[in-house]
């Protein structure tokens, strides 16, 4: 099993607009930050696609990507989704819509922002097939499992991922730790998680909230994404511990 990370960054990616590179070096290039989308590939070359940032489109061309077998969407929020029109070209050469899956709300929401994404409109098809998760546990050659993770006052799906007998855990976007998410964690092969920035914040994991879900799980080993300007990827890299890993655009980790 393989992950790809499309992008690493946070809502406003790194630099900001008006480029404000924080405490990021602009001439280290693994600092430039697109909008948080991973790949998960199984060794059948099958493809999961978590989240359709708004570099979407971008982040497919940099990364040699031309077609997924699935969708999952952690929650709403608009660096989660709103690349969604950048799935039309995946589903030119199909016979049926992509497979696509998100917690109730969220598809709730997904269906009343995006509803010609899911319903097809003007002779166009329809392009994704939404569901809810609970109406499935394979999908393109994968078992999965999820969890519901507090992410300030609104709520984020985090995912755990099995295939070739590894397991790959994405948890981006939560503010706690629960005994839920422990229990769906534990023991993976590859932790993908949420590491805002070094100071807490109400709406997201901070570096030791990160470390220490990774310990509470027995992670084998661990990447930090979702990172903001304030998070230099070497000055970063030199503080982590070994097993953890400072993620980046692009970036392929084999499980």
């Amino acid at each position: 099993m393989k992950l790809i990370m499309l992008g690493s960054g946070t809502s406003t990616g790194v630099p900001r607009v008006g480029n404000d590179w924080g405490s990021c070096d602009p001439n280290e290039p693994k600092n430039r930050r697109t909008r948080v989308s991973i790949i998960v590939e199984n060794d059948a070359g099958q493809r999961i696609l978590v989240d359709t940032s708004t570099d979407l489109r971008a982040q497919l061309l940099a990364n040699g990507i031309d077609k997924v077998d699935a969708v999952f969407w952690t929650h709403d929020h608009a660096d989660h989704c709103h690349g969604i029109d950048d799935l039309r070209v995946m589903r030119y050469d199909r016979s049926n819509p992509l497979p696509g899956y998100a917690g109730r709300v969220t598809c709730e929401r997904l269906r009343r922002r995006f509803d010609y994404v899911f319903e097809g409109q003007f002779g166009y098809p329809t392009i994704v097939e939404l569901k809810e998760l609970e109406q499935a546990h394979l999908v393109a050659g994968f078992s999965f499992d999820h969890v519901r993770m507090p992410h300030g006052p609104a709520k984020s799906t985090g995912f755990r991922f099995e295939a070739d007998g590894k397991c790959l855990v994405y948890a981006t976007d939560f503010s706690e730790i629960t005994p839920a998410m422990v229990k769906c964690f534990k023991g993976c092969d590859l932790l993908v998680v949420d590491c805002l920035r070094e100071r807490p914040h109400p709406t997201h994991a901070h570096l030791e909230m990160s470390l220490d879900l990774a310990r509470k799980i027995k992670a084998k080993r661990t990447v930090l994404t979702h990172l903001d300007k304030s998070m230099d990827y070497k000055t970063l890299s030199a503080k982590v511990p070994a097993g953890v890993s400072v993620g980046f655009d692009g970036m392929e980790v084999k499980v």
